[in-house]
């Protein structure tokens, strides 16, 4: 069956039904500020999109969706290290594939995640241990009115749980292009969840490591190729040492990750599951059957099922845990971004 003209349903990895004015592909710095501008001067919605694998469609879109295809990894061999520059419309894991044969170990526990390497400095991706912020050297902007660029270090790009500068000042009329990251020649393997804790770290190899992720992921997360789905669709709750110990004294068994701030990480996977939610419908989107933290589609889910699914599940986990789940997804109406968290209360 062929998809209608402007569709976006290729262009998100939830495959929401939903379409666009116009879509524009864009292979260089030059034609993504052009289709940008163009979209001002018609005073026309504009948003721009990687692989569409962190976004939740609400409905269609009312201007232009402009797909960022900027390509290219360049190597440069340094004393301890090597930098990578990498154009932010490469496909991330097919970056960290590329890594590994060429003999550069680091990027291993990314694996699997879903998305281009420009999108992953906004979330600064994480998994298994590892964030992009152990890697990042600069990340290179581009301000879309005049074409201007602009490199921000590491320090200056403001990384956190799942957040940065670029959701903040620099989310709006900027467009990242290139990535720059730092992989250390002397490599020291991550095994510190899952199945790496049973791995031999006098012995394990990147390639090893590699395949445990991939292994996991693909045992416990859809494929959005076959089932539509945006990856863990809740971020993973902080709480106080407080309400972390007030809960360990009533779920012995609860997942807990002591941060450097003296907070507590939480599983939101668990939190969910511990409140029977996997497999509840609504709609076409139901909670995933193996990984609670997952919401898919699986029956032509429209963005709005989507949301209705999220608020019940949140409600219940906030009524059985005291604890307020936010949506890691980001949520696109008709004229642009809107807030998530406000949108599933």
């Amino acid at each position: 069956m062929s998809l209608p003209q402007n569709t976006l349903k290729p262009w998100n990895t939830f495959r929401i039904a939903a379409s666009a004015a116009r879509i524009t592909v864009a292979d260089s710095t030059d034609a993504l500020c052009a289709s940008w501008q163009q979209s001002r001067q018609q005073n026309e919605p504009v948003l721009l999109l990687g692989e569409g694998s962190n976004v939740l469609f609400l409905g269609d879109f009312a201007g232009q969706v402009i797909i960022n295809r900027i390509k290219g990894i360049q190597i440069e061999d340094q004393t301890d290290s090597w930098l990578l520059h990498v154009g932010a419309g490469e496909n991330w894991h097919q970056l960290v594939e590329y890594t590994l044969k060429t003999g550069l170990p680091g990027l291993e526990n990314l694996a699997l995640i879903p998305g281009c390497a420009g999108s992953a400095p906004i979330q600064n991706i994480g998994a298994y241990g590892a964030e992009l912020a152990h890697f990042c050297e600069y990340v290179d902007v581009v301000r879309l009115q005049d074409g201007n660029q602009e490199r921000l270090a590491a320090q200056a790009c403001r990384f956190g749980y799942r957040d940065s500068t670029f959701k903040h000042q620099y989310r709006d009329g900027y467009a990242i292009v290139a990535v720059g990251l730092r992989l250390s020649k002397t490599w020291h393997p991550l095994l510190t969840y899952g199945d790496l804790r049973s791995l031999d770290p006098l012995t394990v190899t990147p390639l090893q490591v590699f395949e445990a992720v991939c292994h996991m992921r693909c045992s416990k997360l859809p494929d959005p190729n076959v089932t539509g789905n945006a990856g863990s669709f809740f971020k993973n709750p902080i709480v106080s040492a407080q309400h972390a110990a007030e809960l360990r004294a009533r779920y012995p068994q609860i997942p807990q990750y002591p941060q450097d701030s003296g907070e507590v990480k939480l599983a939101a996977g668990w939190l969910i599951d511990q409140c029977g939610l996997k497999g509840l419908q609504v709609g076409g989107a139901a909670v995933h059957q193996q990984q609670a933290l997952v919401l898919i589609n699986i029956d032509n889910a429209s963005g709005q099922d989507v949301v209705n699914l999220a608020h019940q599940v949140r409600l219940q986990v906030a009524e059985k845990f005291g604890i307020l789940l936010e949506p890691e997804v980001r949520f696109i109406t008709a004229r642009g971004e809107t807030d998530a968290t406000e949108a599933i209360a």
